[in-house]
């Protein structure tokens, strides 16, 4: 039944209630509080619908009575959860986690870092490890780094291949029709050529032009996994099954080696007395190649996935695997020194002797190493630690 009419300008608020219930209005800046009351708004008196005969206007409370300024509510279970709409649900089922892996560190010419991470890239100062510029990138997912004869740097992402200038940190050019878009690896030979492994062969580029000058898809292999240069100053392929010599400057295939253990190539490097160096997903092997032929199967790392292999200005090996970090003489495969306190045991690339350190790219971030010291310590501008 009507209770009250309250009149406000043009509208009327006509207020009922249940007979059962206890009518409390409170009227403060124009605001109507009405609990367990019905409201009808009528903009327009005189089509208001007639009630029965209204009861007396009853008195309006103290705004300073305790039991309308400190109102009490009954307790109430929590709404619902609301479960996403499908195409919602699919956006939160595929969502991904940042990824802090450091996929390659390059030492430029200027003596200072740079530092490719799922997040971007990076310029630092080796000596103090302070963040210099930050290149916006179009793709972040950075899957190797090489820089020319005169100074600019190349990118290879999962997109194509960039060029960045490093004085102003800006894009100077990019996607080239490679033979895939997915690059793997990038060499310069000794003529500043810049060599491109791809899922899908090999490129060779004039960085001056940024143009391909050839390719080379028939690759032994497919693959071009890792890439490096000879004392002759030729090319050798990490692939999918073994490696390849290439002639730079014919662009022709001149050796391959077959039937390695484990097949897949996936790190490289040219020793000081010319071997090569090659990190498989289950073994290091030692290889001559003039004839082929493995020299040894390192002992230590028979079973383990390598995954980096650089060798550093004492003559010592560093060798990343996907379980922990080692340095190793070249010349015994006796192992020299096993870092610990790694931001992860899962290490993607190595920079040794940059700022008297060894630089070390891990899939949870990026670490230094002093020399003499066995653990290492975490750059925190590239770690979960910041975010």
């Amino acid at each position: 039944m009507a209770v009250g009419i309250v009149l406000k300008g043009n509208v009327t608020v006509i207020l009922f209630r249940k007979r059962t219930s206890i009518l409390i209005t409170s009227i403060l800046a124009g605001l109507i509080v009405l609990p367990s009351i019905g409201m009808v708004v009528v903009t327009n008196p005189a089509k208001a619908q007639k009630t029965d005969s209204p009861a007396p206007a009853q008195k309006k409370p103290a705004l300073n009575s305790p039991s309308q300024s400190t109102p009490s509510y009954p307790a109430a279970a929590p709404p619902p959860r609301v479960d996403p709409l499908p195409d919602q649900r699919e956006a939160q089922e595929h969502s991904i986690e940042t990824d802090y892996r450091i996929s390659n560190l390059l030492g430029d010419v200027t003596g200072n870092l740079w530092v490719a991470s799922w997040r971007g890239l990076s310029r630092i100062d080796p000596n103090t490890g302070k963040i210099l510029a930050r290149v916006s990138l179009p793709n972040v997912a950075i899957s190797a780094l090489a820089q020319d004869k005169v100074g600019r740097l190349w990118v290879g992402n999962y997109e194509g291949l960039i060029r960045v200038e490093p004085r102003t940190n800006e894009i100077t050019a990019q996607n080239l029709f490679l033979p895939s878009k997915r690059v793997l690896s990038l060499l310069v030979d000794k003529r500043g050529y810049l060599w491109t492994g791809t899922d899908n062969g090999l490129a060779l580029v004039s960085p001056d032009q940024g143009l391909i000058m050839t390719t080379l898809k028939n690759l032994p292999g497919v693959s071009a996994n890792a890439l490096t240069l000879d004392a002759d100053g030729h090319l050798w392929v990490g692939t999918l099954d073994g490696l390849v010599r290439v002639n730079t400057a014919k662009a022709a295939i001149m050796k391959r080696i077959a039937d390695l253990p484990g097949a897949t190539v996936q790190a490289l490097a040219i020793s000081p007395e010319g071997f090569i160096w090659a990190g498989m997903p289950n073994n290091l092997l030692v290889i001559n190649p003039k004839t082929g032929a493995v020299l040894r199967s390192v002992t230590r790392l028979r079973g383990r996935n390598v995954t980096a292999v650089r060798f550093a200005k004492d003559g010592s090996v560093w060798i990343g695997t996907n379980n922990g970090l080692l340095r190793l003489n070249p010349s015994t495969g006796a192992v020299l020194d096993e870092v610990t306190a790694l931001p992860s045991s899962r290490v993607l690339s190595l920079a040794p002797d940059i700022g008297n350190k060894l630089w070390i790219g891990t899939s949870e971030g990026l670490a230094w190493l002093m020399p003499e010291v066995g653990s290492a310590k975490t750059h925190l501008a590239f770690s979960r630690a910041v975010k």
